[in-house]
């Protein structure tokens, strides 16, 4: 964990502002501007990039994926400019759970990944990366977004020990285990052989 410097009080406004900002559902305000629909209403509900490709719009995909990164990567930067590095951890944490459940859509949000990856570029751009990169190699091998979004997140710790002193491990298993909750229905579809591939429309 980081040393903790600032006050609780700036502290618990950063986690507000930032919650705030990770809150802003990009894949349904994409969809809708570009007249693809309601994105709770296609596919599995799921208001991130992956869902928004199952309308077959790569753009709108792509923006989604961009934009959810970018709220992670912004609200940390934004705090470690304007408060301190803990306060960068607290932001980006917090915008983390405002993607997950978020208060404008009643608490029902996305499953996290690009906004995970998006801080975690924030934070140390080296462990930003080799996340991207893992992802992005268990994506073109398997086929499966769920599944490289779990190898992605279990990778987290081991690079963050490989390449840091550590001060981010704790968050990172944190925002792991939450990854690994959301994805609980992927994993029995998985099991099940019912999970769809990138691109595959949900039956």
């Amino acid at each position: 964990m980081p040393e903790f410097v600032t006050s609780q009080g700036l502290l618990l406004l950063t986690a507000v502002l930032g919650y705030l900002l990770g809150s802003i559902p990009f894949g349904v305000l994409v969809t809708k501007a570009m007249g693809l629909g309601d994105l709770r209403q296609i596919g599995s509900g799921n208001i991130g990039a992956t869902n928004v490709l199952r309308t077959g719009n790569k753009g709108a995909a792509l923006a989604t994926l961009l934009l959810d990164g970018g709220k992670g990567a912004v609200a940390v930067l934004l705090a470690r400019w304007l408060v301190a590095e803990d306060a960068a951890q607290i932001a980006g944490f917090a915008a983390f759970i405002g993607h997950l459940y978020p208060v404008w859509l009643g608490f029902r949000g996305g499953k996290g990944v690009a906004t995970f990856l998006g801080l975690f570029l924030a934070l140390d751009w080296r462990i930003g990366v080799l996340l991207c990169l893992t992802w992005l190699a268990t994506a073109v091998i398997g086929r499966y977004s769920s599944v490289a979004a779990l190898v992605a997140a279990a990778s987290a710790g081991a690079w963050i020990l490989w390449l840091t002193d550590g001060s981010l491990l704790v968050l990172a298993l944190i925002l792991t285990v939450l990854v690994y909750a959301r994805h609980w229905s992927n994993l029995h579809r998985l099991k099940a052989g019912t999970e769809p591939k990138i691109g595959q429309k949900k039956a």
